[in-house]
């Protein structure tokens, strides 16, 4: 086997909503396996400037952009700054995502908006906006941030679960219009995942969680980031229009 084709030397990736969470694992694994990283965020600049000198710390550039997901005018200029300073970009990785829960019969239309935008229409902007250099390169990875409720559904979560499943068409369709420029397109559906988020839930709220999971605990940030690195690498060369689940069985 050849371990080399598993590293990301020489590549420059970008990761939306990289300054916390699954995208703070996601970023840091990718500086691992070799490749600069530059992170967009929201609001906490302070944790996503300590992402920045974790990443440095590895001996690889960083940088971290404050930028609105759902702005295509922003995602341009992220891109923009991935191209001037980072000379080019390589992976994509379209992480940026929130969530609203509640029972469709008291969900109020600007929790279904403010879903799809963040989680769907981000993906959109920034798959866009990566797409002409990337052709112009003929190579690149789009790696898209999903979840199994994408997949399954989950009560209490109509508009997450149908921004997730519409990244899974989205990527899907994109895979198959990019594919004879050497651009792959893959998905990442993560179960549940001990995060900031989940760590919120009440005890027994978790226990019953984890007991529906056949692995029998959540996943952790690291074990969703390696399968994205994986993906971004050269090892995952045959594969687009993927699936992914990273979910201890969750969704089987």
């Amino acid at each position: 086997m050849n371990l080399e084709k598993f590293a990301l030397n020489g590549k420059t990736a970008l990761v939306t909503g990289g300054s916390r969470g699954i995208g703070k694992a996601i970023a840091l694994q990718l500086a691992e396996a070799g490749a600069d990283v530059l992170i967009t965020y929201a609001r906490s600049a302070e944790a996503a400037e300590e992402v920045v000198r974790q990443i440095e710390a590895t001996g690889r550039k960083a940088k971290a952009v404050q930028a609105d997901a759902v702005d295509f005018n922003e995602a341009e200029k992220v891109v923009a700054v991935a191209q001037s300073e980072f000379n080019g970009l390589d992976i994509l990785v379209n992480n940026a995502g929130i969530t609203r829960d509640t029972l469709i019969m008291r969900m109020t239309e600007e929790q279904w908006d403010d879903v799809i935008r963040t989680n769907l229409k981000s993906v959109f902007n920034y798959s866009k906006a990566v797409i002409r250099p990337m052709m112009k390169a003929r190579s690149g990875s789009i790696i898209n941030i999903s979840s199994v409720v994408g997949i399954a559904g989950n009560a209490g979560q109509t508009n997450y679960s149908a921004s997730k499943a519409g990244i899974i068409g989205f990527s899907k369709s994109l895979a198959r219009e990019v594919a004879s420029r050497n651009i792959r397109v893959n998905v990442i559906a993560p179960g549940y995942i001990s995060t900031e988020m989940t760590g919120k839930l009440d005890e027994n709220i978790l226990k019953s969680i984890e007991a529906q999971i056949p692995l029998k605990r959540a996943g952790e940030p690291d074990e969703v980031a390696q399968a994205v690195v994986f993906m971004a690498s050269d090892a995952a060369s045959y594969l687009t229009g993927v699936i992914l689940n990273v979910d201890g069985g969750m969704a089987m």
